[in-house]
């Protein structure tokens, strides 16, 4: 099986219709994609005529994944984050939902707003959790019609990300331009996994200084959504 194969069935790079999950569903459920394109410009500026209202502007984030010493979380395919942008938020993200008739990735995401990322590091250590990733970027974030959308930049690429419900996922998509076949359905830190095994890249945090000196093309490894400037 090709690495790029393996990837996806792993991390879902793409829809999976055959595999069922056994993951809790019901409420607080993430329904997202994403597109890695070129440039954000030409989608900020659709994003504008169509009336988007700016959430939250450009901002920096750091965001750090805690888990067990031997990873017990990770094999679980859970996730914790602790993020630190304009806030600190704590973030716990189930294993993904599969759904014969869901075209996006779907997965259990419970979050809540803390005061003081430090301390809320240091909690996490008590019970027992280390520090064991961290990742950076740059988000700007958009609503429409009932649909969250983000302008990432992260260290090795551009990313367009896309949440609500399926159908104004759809919807969104094509209003801005953006080819839905070409969706991804990885997180960010199943691209950097791809990313390191692709280039063999000796590091495993996706932060900017790294890939300063280590630069890479994902287009290379994943499909670019080049926008439809005629829709």
């Amino acid at each position: 099986m090709s690495l790029i194969a393996d990837f996806s069935a792993t991390y879902s790079l793409r829809p999976d219709p055959g595999r069922l999950s056994d993951s809790p569903s019901g409420k607080n459920l993430e329904v997202e994609v994403k597109f890695l394109v070129n440039s954000h410009s030409p989608v900020r500026k659709r994003l504008l005529s169509l009336g988007a209202a700016i959430k939250a502007p450009r901002v920096y984030e750091v965001n750090v994944r805690f888990d067990t010493p031997d990873e017990a979380m990770t094999r679980r395919q859970e996730l914790l984050r602790l993020r630190q942008d304009r806030s600190a938020w704590l973030t716990y993200k189930g294993r993904s939902e599969s759904d014969l008739t869901s075209e996006a990735k779907v997965r259990e995401e419970i979050e809540v707003e803390v005061d003081d990322f430090g301390r809320m590091s240091m909690i996490l250590g008590r019970l027992g959790l280390v520090p064991v990733q961290t990742y950076e970027k740059y988000r700007e974030t958009f609503h429409w019609n009932d649909v969250e959308i983000v302008l990432d930049e992260l260290p090795f690429g551009n990313f367009i990300e896309l949440e609500g419900d399926e159908e104004g996922l759809k919807a969104a998509a094509a209003a801005l331009g953006l080819n839905w076949s070409d969706r991804i359905l990885a997180n960010y830190l199943a691209l950097m996994s791809l990313a390191r095994q692709s280039f063999d890249l000796p590091f495993s945090d996706l932060t900017f200084d790294n890939f300063r000196d280590n630069p890479v093309d994902m287009a290379g490894i994943l499909p670019l959504c080049r926008f439809e400037a005629d829709v």
